[in-house]
């Protein structure tokens, strides 16, 4: 079984790096493969022979180029296995499904409207997984595994505390692998962001990417040469109009529209004063782990005009060479986390999904 995690990590094995960099290149060989990834012909020979076996790529000997006299170079390409990923997105309000082929391709989604925190886990889990079997029927091919994200953090366990939700230490991971006897990631939102933007760039890429989500959570992760990881504690807040405290909290959605509520100042003024501590926390960020690009989103920027260029103004007096990108929608995000989770154990270990792709065959074949 595919372990929990950690998920969004670097592709490590042969056979995930050699997965990735098919996925990239729409044609390319297994000589190619041995001078990008650095690994000897014979590790490439058994990891692409892996792939082919289990129908994640294929050989186009249409392709075939003949070298004097040594053997004919069959170029490779990505294939669509016989197999869904689906792809869950927990929000406040609502809870975006989806499934994916092994391509990456959207075969179906769904939006499921349910306020989270007004429901007990148990009926959530039965929402979801009826909302997963509905979009499931009539598919010629087979559920192999489950990604969930979320807001809140995630202890060593996968269990999920997230306050806006009304959860402490849900085990939603135990949960759907009983349910659907697959296995399930699950991630928060903020890493998922990042996860989404390292799986489309090279293994042999060595960029570090910081992003920010700033909504009715909020969060950070960085990205690296090594993977996805989520900073926490952030740096804390101390503003005489907002309050002081932890940022995770002083800086969410929920907590500016009750300073809105009970302040006497005006409500532009509170917006513009969140704005400049968002960049004062991210100046902070690119202090200690100096990345080339950061990437913001959720509502605090989407929602509110002026967010943005406060808050770039004050970063830029900090860092003037980093890259700031901004996610513009909210769409946008949920359908970015949803595939990159989905896909997340397909590119971490494409073999062992492959071994439970089998075993759900042969215990669908004892049944008949």
């Amino acid at each position: 079984m595919i372990k929990p995690g950690p998920a969004f990590t670097r592709p490590r094995i042969p056979a995930a790096k050699c997965l990735q960099l098919v996925r990239l290149n729409p044609i390319i060989t297994r000589s190619e493969l041995v001078e990008s990834t650095g690994l000897s012909q014979p590790t490439i020979t058994r990891a692409t022979t892996a792939l082919l076996n289990i129908g994640l790529i294929q050989e186009r000997h249409d392709l075939t180029r003949s070298q004097g006299r040594g053997r004919p170079t069959v170029p490779l390409e990505s294939a669509e296995a016989p197999w869904i990923l689906a792809g869950i997105a927990v929000g406040t309000e609502a809870t975006y499904i989806a499934l994916y082929d092994t391509m990456g391709r959207l075969l179906r989604d769904d939006v499921v409207n349910t306020h989270v925190a007004s429901l007990s886990q148990a009926d959530f889990i039965e929402y979801i997984i009826a909302g997963v079997n509905k979009l499931l029927v009539d598919q010629r091919h087979r559920l192999v595994s489950v990604g969930v994200t979320t807001s809140g953090q995630l202890d060593d366990r996968d269990r999920v505390t997230a306050p806006n939700l009304g959860w402490q230490g849900f085990d939603i991971r135990s949960r759907l692998e009983f349910q659907f006897q697959v296995p399930v990631t699950v991630s928060a939102a903020v890493p998922a962001i990042l996860g989404s933007e390292t799986q489309g760039t090279p293994t042999n890429v060595d960029e570090t990417v910081l992003v920010l989500f700033a909504d009715d959570s909020l969060g950070a992760a960085l990205s690296d040469s090594e993977g996805v990881k989520q900073i926490r504690p952030l740096p804390q807040v101390r503003s005489s109009l907002l309050g002081n405290g932890r940022a995770e909290e002083v800086l969410t959605t929920a907590h500016i529209e009750k300073v809105i509520k009970d302040s006497s100042a005006d409500e532009r003024s509170i917006l513009n004063e969140r704005a400049h501590q968002l960049g004062t926390l991210t100046a902070q960020l690119i202090d200690k782990y100096a990345p080339n690009t950061v990437v913001i989103a959720g509502s605090a920027f989407a929602d509110d005009s002026e967010a943005p260029r406060r808050f770039a103004s004050v970063v830029r007096k900090h860092a003037q060479s980093v890259q700031l990108r901004m996610i513009p929608t909210h769409r946008e995000i949920v359908r970015a986390v949803s595939r990159a989770v989905a896909l997340d154990p397909l590119l971490r270990d494409p073999i062992e999904l492959g071994k439970v792709a089998q075993a759900l065959e042969d215990r669908l074949a004892v049944s008949k």
